[in-house]
């Protein structure tokens, strides 16, 4: 599952319940205001650490994609005429 999947899941579904929460509630509008603060900032949290997530990732592919492609010029320096492309 991609990362945009699930941070367009998170938000969709924070706004859900948040929509709900307000239909339903039968507090008083600060407590209410209070309640949806605090799941608004779960929610903020929830795609911070998404977004964390998918910034690790993508570091971790690219410091491979890095030793990769160092091996493969180490490869071609020792031995050029082996590795040369033909046309």
């Amino acid at each position: 599952m991609s990362v945009g999947k699930v941070l367009v899941g998170v938000l969709a579904g924070a706004a859900t319940g948040v929509a709900l929460g307000i239909l339903f509630a039968p507090a008083k509008g600060s407590d209410l205001r209070k309640k949806i603060y605090k799941k608004g900032a779960k929610g903020t949290d929830a795609v911070k650490e998404s977004f964390n997530e998918f910034l690790d990732n993508v570091s971790t592919k690219f410091d491979k994609l890095k030793e990769d492609v160092s091996v493969f010029e180490n490869k071609i320096k020792l031995h050029p005429k082996e590795n040369a492309v033909e046309e």
